[in-house]
């Protein structure tokens, strides 16, 4: 009897220690894949909404994130380019200033059109770190002023470039594929008026500075 005994419990026991085993298993396997999931697009800051349908074609959160950047460089480059106009002492100062109004002032009505056909929320005020490169250029004075102005304008500026053509490549939806289009020629020409001040720094555009973050 009690070797009987014994030998029940023993399969009683193991019986348990399988059903434990089969429960732990899945939940291990569920557990790693949201770990795989974070990676998520290689580009861009990622909302959570997935891809969307629209009548304009599927909207990624990388298509968002790109809306929302260019409403974000119009936000500082606007008043960095009014800035200019005022303060700048070189004609080419205040020329990529008046490029600068020009190019944001029409990239703005655009992003905003675009912004409520496709239902993506807009920013309404720069960034913390755009802020922190308006108050730079707020604080220097002459020539200082008029090179960080180049210097600041002109990183950001190959920074989103990057971005456009990735975005320009890989979207399928038309209206940000239309506003990419736009937002390229406009970067292209702020690119080069910067450039035709004289006073970028080529070596100092290499670094790690974000434009829209």
């Amino acid at each position: 009897m009690a070797t009987r005994y014994t030998i029940g419990s023993g399969l009683v026991i193991t019986a348990l220690a399988l059903t434990l085993i089969a429960l732990l298993i899945p939940v291990d396997g569920f557990g790693s894949r949201p770990a795989a999931a974070v990676a998520g697009p290689a580009a861009g800051d990622d909302d959570g909404g997935g891809t969307l349908s629209t009548a304009y074609g599927p909207l990624t959160a990388a298509d968002r994130d790109f809306v929302r950047k260019v409403r974000l460089a119009g936000l500082w480059e606007l008043p960095a380019g009014r800035q200019a106009q005022q303060r700048g002492s070189r004609p080419a100062i205040k020329t990529a200033g008046q490029h600068l109004i020009d190019g944001h002032t029409e990239l703005d009505r655009q992003v905003i059109q675009v912004g409520q056909a496709l239902g993506v929320d807009l920013p309404n005020q720069p960034s913390a770190q755009q802020q922190d490169w308006l108050g730079q250029m707020n604080r220097a004075r002459g020539e200082e002023y008029e090179r960080l102005f180049v210097q600041l304008l002109r990183r950001a500026h190959g920074k989103v470039f990057a971005l456009l053509a990735g975005i320009r490549s890989t979207t399928k939806n038309s209206m940000v594929r239309a506003l990419a289009t736009s937002a390229n020629t406009t970067v292209l020409d702020h690119i080069t008026v910067l450039e035709d001040t004289g006073l970028v720094d080529f070596d100092a555009l290499s670094d790690n500075v974000q434009p829209t973050k």
